[in-house]
């Protein structure tokens, strides 16, 4: 079937996926108010275009983190994606090669860190502040070791949000899945009505991350730290100061705090705040490249992309996730050459306006 849209994709995915694994990837915390108010911040924002430029050499190739990308996008962290298709992570991750963009890791991923490494391309790797720290950095060297470019470093999850499509599902693992990059115990393929072993397993895990776990993060590590989970304008200036390479504004998707600000909300305040300091990425509700278009011109210098990817992995494995990078590189190529830009970085001169209509 021929996909036109990433929402073909989303279509094709709820098709196959059972409910309970649907809802975990769906779903947001509470009543999902800022799960919405990501796509209804992006759908707010209005670009307007230029006109009467020279389109011949128009790319959609940007850099992120200091190398190019064949796209100014970077497939976002996903837990357990061996829920979604038996080879998981490392067809994404062959998706993400092939497509020429970055494929960030997860601590929660279900094949060991090492091999979806292996599999090439720009891998990125993603942490979670554990409650021994030595375990953390141990994780942060293992993934400098096997070739990842970048520490993803989440800091807005001391714990799981209450997401209540899971609790109400009684949510677990299947014993076929697992954290593997720790040992996790049995905690997370625990069913309990009314609760998420997932969320239980992560509570007995996980710590809260200060501005000191940054820091030993980077005395760990020589690689480049971004900083995923930043709103605050506060918050973006001192990571400024704590030396990160970036940050991505972002509210986790609508899954941890519920009517935490929308980060596209956010954004074109942070880009001022950090003055050029470090880069800013965009995450959450992307789901087109008009979308990509948008927080370009709001000075993001790229976007993560997690659930649409996972849409077209749960579809149809490498070759979805290859097609959902593939339609947003189409998408985008059509926004940019339509707003008068040739590049991602022409993007970043557009004007935007925040419109209500309807």
């Amino acid at each position: 079937m021929t996909h036109l849209s990433l929402h073909d994709l989303e279509r094709a995915a709820r098709a196959v996926l059972p409910g309970e694994i649907w809802d975990f990837l769906a779903g947001g915390s509470g009543t999902e108010a800022s799960l919405e108010a990501n796509r209804a911040a992006l759908e707010r924002i209005f670009v307007i275009p230029r006109m009467l430029r020279d389109l011949t050499d128009a790319t959609v190739e940007a850099e992120v983190l200091g190398r190019r990308a064949a796209l100014p996008v970077a497939v976002a962290p996903v837990a357990y994606q061996r829920l979604f298709h038996p080879e998981g992570e490392l067809a994404a991750a062959r998706a993400a090669r092939d497509a020429g963009v970055p494929y960030t890791i997860c601590t929660l991923s279900s094949v060991p860190l090492e091999e979806i490494a292996a599999v090439g391309g720009r891998p990125w790797f993603q942490l979670y502040w554990l409650r021994d720290e030595k375990r953390s950095l141990e994780l942060v060297r293992r993934a400098e070791e096997a070739g990842c470019e970048a520490i993803v470093f989440t800091v807005d999850v001391p714990w799981m949000g209450r997401r209540l499509r899971d609790m109400r599902n009684g949510f677990a693992l299947p014993e076929s899945v697992t954290a593997a990059n720790f040992d996790a115990g049995a905690a997370a393929h625990r069913r309990t009505s009314g609760s998420s072993a997932v969320a239980d397993h992560t509570a007995r895990e996980f710590a809260a991350a200060t501005w000191e776990s940054v820091e030993a993060v980077r005395a760990q590590t020589n690689l480049p730290v971004v900083l995923k989970g930043i709103l605050a304008v506060e918050d973006a200036a001192r990571a400024v100061d704590a030396g990160v390479a970036g940050i991505v504004v972002s509210n986790h998707g609508g899954r941890q705090l519920d009517g935490a600000v929308p980060g596209a909300e956010m954004l074109g305040e942070i880009v001022d705040a950090v003055s050029g300091g470090c880069e800013v990425l965009l995450d959450g509700g992307i789901r087109s490249g008009g979308d990509i278009l948008k927080a370009l011109a709001l000075g993001a210098s790229a976007v993560l992309v997690g659930r649409p990817v996972m849409w077209g992995l749960a579809s149809a494995g490498q070759d979805g996730a290859r097609q959902a990078l593939d339609l947003l590189a189409v998408e985008l190529r059509n926004a940019l050459g339509l707003a008068g830009c040739d590049s991602a970085s022409a993007a970043r001169r557009l004007n935007t306006r925040v419109t209500r209509y309807g």
